[in-house]
């Protein structure tokens, strides 16, 4: 059953962006969200709670490709904070992007306290136990890099049928949630030239091919196992010998990421290993459509169920925008809001 916002909805929020991409932090006034465990309240949340995701993420008090995060109570046992993702489209399974923004608000909340000149905490994502380090300089939040959850590549040059362009030969990998990886050459474009409307025409091409052709599986649980987006290429790998690879990210409902995107990188480091077992012990550097980077490296090398994996360090920089407090009048017609497509 779905509820409803009303005449007493006041929900107030942490505005903040990280490489340029929105993060919109729910401080209060977000009905309860019940559940066992994560996966659960992100389920409960979907369905029941879908109408205050909308309300704060659509127009007028959104745009098209607004992102927030809804903290909530955690369940793992080593966590310091829980939190569920939102967007256009739904609740995402991991974000790098807001995860770089959690480190510096928990740290600026007082929920992690200093260790010398840095600050730890341990943030439950849908998708596992994500530890965040933050840097401090003088006191004060500076870079902040997460260590991502097991990381692999689902497949590599796998063949989908795209309408409008044929057979396409694109790698699939996880890195938190799923995407689907080519360069934007295979489709006569340029990542940092191109018109951003041709780059999401295709990328949206290649996401809804690849649901329709690919069964997705994790080894962790099923509600991992949908594609998220597409991510396009400039068909470098990103390692620093190579100089900084870019790309574009196109995920849930045609949402555009203005940051290289955090589980994107971290699942292209997968890649990249995965095809060069050298590069475990390069250096990364990935740039969006913004011109901001993220850094990246390998932390670890393990496996998730049949897949051999690793965990990905990322690094990156957010910032503050300022404070939203949102309210509903009764009578108007657009307040549940609304998307122009």
């Amino acid at each position: 059953m779905q509820l409803s916002p009303d005449a007493a909805t006041r929900i107030e929020t942490v505005e903040m962006h990280t490489g340029g991409e929105p993060v919109r932090i729910v401080t209060s006034g977000y009905p309860a969200i019940a559940g066992a465990t994560l996966l659960d309240k992100r389920r409960f949340a979907r369905e029941n709670l879908d109408r205050f995701r909308s309300l704060i993420m659509f127009e007028p008090r959104g745009h098209y490709d607004m992102y927030g995060v809804l903290p909530v109570e955690p369940d793992h046992p080593e966590a310091d904070m829980a939190v569920l993702f939102i967007h256009n489209e739904g609740y995402s399974t991991m974000c790098g992007h807001a995860t770089i923004a959690l480190g510096r608000y928990a740290f600026d909340r007082g929920l992690i306290k200093a260790e010398g000149e840095i600050a730890r905490l341990n943030l439950q994502c849908p998708c596992g136990l994500v530890r965040v380090k933050v840097a401090l300089e003088g006191g004060a939040p500076a870079g902040v890099s997460f260590v991502s959850v097991p990381a692999f590549a689902f497949a590599l040059d796998r063949d989908v049928e795209v309408p409008g362009f044929g057979k396409v030969t694109l790698d699939i990998g996880y890195g938190g949630a799923f995407y689907a990886f080519l360069p934007a050459a295979r489709f006569g474009l340029d990542v940092r030239k191109s018109p951003t409307r041709d780059l999401v025409d295709a990328a949206d091409r290649v996401t809804k091919a690849v649901q329709a052709q690919v069964q997705l599986d994790h080894p962790d649980s099923p509600d991992l196992a949908f594609l998220y987006g597409t991510i396009l290429t400039d068909g470098q790998t990103g390692a620093t010998q190579d100089g900084a690879s870019a790309n574009i990210c196109v995920f849930a409902e045609r949402e555009v990421d203005r940051s290289p995107t955090g589980s994107g990188v971290t699942a292209r480091i997968a890649l990249a290993v995965a095809r060069d077992p050298a590069l475990a012990s390069a250096h990364f550097i990935f740039e969006s459509v913004t011109g901001s980077r993220f850094t990246g490296r390998v932390a670890e090398q393990t496996s998730a169920g049949r897949f051999a994996a690793i965990r990905a360090e990322v690094a990156g920089r957010a910032y503050y925008t300022g404070r939203s407090a949102f309210t509903v009048e009764p009578d108007d017609p657009l307040a549940g809001g609304f998307l122009l497509k």
